[in-house]
């Protein structure tokens, strides 16, 4: 697995507006732009709303720090803060570029290859993010989130072991086979696609009836 999805990484997040649909210093679609690999959402079977997240640089290439991952929404977004009664229904696709070992961002260690358990932890730590359970307050809930975790750590880390089922999905039009689970918290999935790893995580809309395509046009997630 590689160690920068458990150290996070550097992250760019989604916040200003596309000025005349030209990349500028404030344009959210600028990391994804400069990704050299394809990027995946929902396809055509979700007709609801499109959001970026975040696209998140972890190694260096030709001496620059490169985006490895990013995440699209779609439905709700995740809540800041907890609510008494959450209904959000949300589906968020996890891109994770296929990398070979390399040096960390900062030449001090190296970092092992992405993996469908890339994909999978990066899946399962952004719906623990998303998930604010019972009425925890903040230092309570960090408590929670690092157990939590290392818990979802260990699972990644085991795609093949009990934790996990099999479920098939279409991607491009094709099935494809996933690992998946289900918590209380939510659903998890990853697996593989053209060109890259692919994890997803939801709550409140069924994973089973889902498919994933490659997105022709960033600026349908990029729209308020």
């Amino acid at each position: 697995m590689d160690a920068t999805s458990q150290a996070g990484g550097a992250t760019a997040t989604a916040g200003s507006p596309v000025v005349g649909g030209q990349a500028g210093p404030a344009d959210p679609l600028l990391p994804y732009l400069s990704a050299d690999f394809p990027w995946y959402g929902l396809d055509d079977g979700w007709t609801g709303r499109r959001f970026l997240m975040q696209a998140g640089a972890g190694g260096t290439r030709a001496g620059a720090a490169g985006v490895d991952y990013g995440t699209l929404g779609h439905g709700d977004e995740p809540a800041k803060q907890y609510e008494p009664r959450d209904v959000r229904k949300f589906a968020v696709v996890v891109t994770v570029a296929r990398r070979d070992s390399r040096r960390s961002a900062d030449n001090t260690g190296t970092l092992e290859a992405t993996s469908p358990s890339s994909a999978a932890w990066l899946a399962g730590s952004g719906l623990l993010a998303a998930t604010w359970p019972g009425q925890l307050d903040r230092m309570l809930r960090q408590d929670w989130l690092d157990q939590q975790s290392t818990l979802a750590w260990d699972l990644a880390d085991d795609l093949a072991g009990p934790g996990w089922s099999t479920l098939s999905l279409p991607v491009n039009g094709l099935p494809q086979a996933f690992r998946y689970r289900e918590s209380e918290y939510g659903w998890v999935l990853a697996g593989e696609a053209p060109g890259v790893l692919l994890g997803a995580f939801g709550r409140g809309v069924s994973a089973y009836g889902i498919g994933f395509s490659t997105v022709p046009d960033l600026g349908c997630y990029a729209r308020p």
